[in-house]
C-alpha cells in the first residue's frame, strides 16, 4: 500500500511540473494529455492539451498531478485541488477501504475499471479530504 500526492491546477500543470521536475533534478515516470485519453475526455475546446495525468517518482512516493478537468463539475478553488491518493493492494482492499472513506462524505467517482487499467474510483471524506483509491488491473 503507498500513499502519494495527487495536485490539480487550472491549466497550468505543465508548467508547474516541469518547474518541479527542474528543482528536483527527476525525469517524469509518466505524461499524458486530455487527447491521449478517450475522444469524450478531450471534446470540449482547449481541454485536448490539457494534462490529464503527470506522474514525477520521489523515492518511494510519486507526486502526481493533472489540469482540471471540463468535465469534473464543480469549479476548482483551494481546498479542492488537491487529493491523497492510495494504492491499494487488491481489488477488495480498494472496496473496504472506500467504503469506510466515503460513508458520511461524497463519492465523486464510483470504483470502476477504467480505460488505463485500473480498478479506481474517488470519493471525499466527512472532513473534506478529497481522495482517489486506485488498483492497477494491468500495465496501462
Amino acid at each position: 500500500m503507498a500513499l502519494n500526492i495527487h495536485l490539480t491546477f487550472d491549466g497550468n500543470c505543465q508548467e508547474a511540473f516541469e518547474f518541479y521536475r527542474s528543482v528536483f533534478g527527476i525525469e517524469f515516470a509518466e505524461f499524458q494529455t486530455y487527447a491521449d485519453g478517450p475522444p469524450e475526455m478531450s471534446e470540449t475546446e482547449g481541454a485536448a492539451d490539457l494534462v490529464m495525468h503527470v506522474a514525477l517518482p520521489m523515492g518511494s512516493s510519486v507526486l502526481m498531478g493533472a489540469d482540471w478537468s471540463p468535465h469534473a463539475g464543480a469549479p476548482l478553488m483551494a481546498g479542492n485541488n488537491f487529493s491523497i491518493s492510495l494504492e491499494g493492494r487488491s481489488r477488495e482492499h480498494c472496496e473496504s477501504v472506500f467504503a469506510r472513506l466515503s460513508e458520511g462524505g461524497e463519492v465523486t467517482m464510483p470504483l470502476q475499471e477504467t480505460f488505463w487499467g485500473a480498478y479506481f474510483g474517488s470519493c471525499t471524506d466527512r472532513f473534506a479530504v478529497n481522495w482517489m483509491i486506485n488498483y492497477q488491473l494491468t500495465g496501462g
